[in-house]
């Protein structure tokens, strides 16, 4: 029995997608709240770092973002090892990618904290692409803990 070959993105909704990636990790480096609620869709289902189970980006905002963002810096996702899979209607694609950020011990020193993402988003009737769903989690033996105090640029 074969598979059915993985639902590669075409070269144009790849293009979309890292695109999307690339200006969302720029919210979250501004620590731009405000900013990054357009890439999501309000009712948001994902899983997260200081909570199992989160529903809504108000909720998700408020267990994940305000946790994380302002503790780390220059987060970024590694888009030329991203892979991009597409619905064969393009309705729905996953960006499946490893990040890289910096984080903060304790005593002020640095430490280098990356993770992984798998990210579910819906193209809207306007052609916008919004995330329902994503998992996001640390390289194994990152500590979880970051020490940085950054100021929120806008909620």
């Amino acid at each position: 029995m074969s598979n059915l070959p993985i639902p590669a993105a075409d070269a144009a909704t790849r293009a979309e997608i890292l695109d999307w990636l690339d200006r969302f990790a720029a919210c979250v480096r501004e620590v731009d709240f405000r900013s990054a609620y357009p890439f999501w869709h309000d009712d948001i289902v994902i899983f997260g770092t200081y909570q199992e189970l989160v529903r809504s980006r108000l909720a998700w905002t408020d267990t994940q973002w305000s946790n994380v963002w302002p503790r780390t810096k220059e987060f970024r996702f590694d888009l030329a090892n991203t892979e991009v899979l597409a619905s064969a209607d393009g309705a729905m694609a996953v960006a499946v990618t490893p990040w890289t950020s910096i984080g903060w011990n304790p005593d002020g020193s640095e430490f280098d904290r990356p993770g992984r993402a798998t990210i579910v988003l819906q193209k809207q009737p306007d052609g916008r692409w919004v995330g329902v769903h994503s998992h996001m989690s640390l390289g194994r033996g990152v500590p979880q803990d970051s020490h940085g105090n950054r100021p929120v640029k806008a909620r």
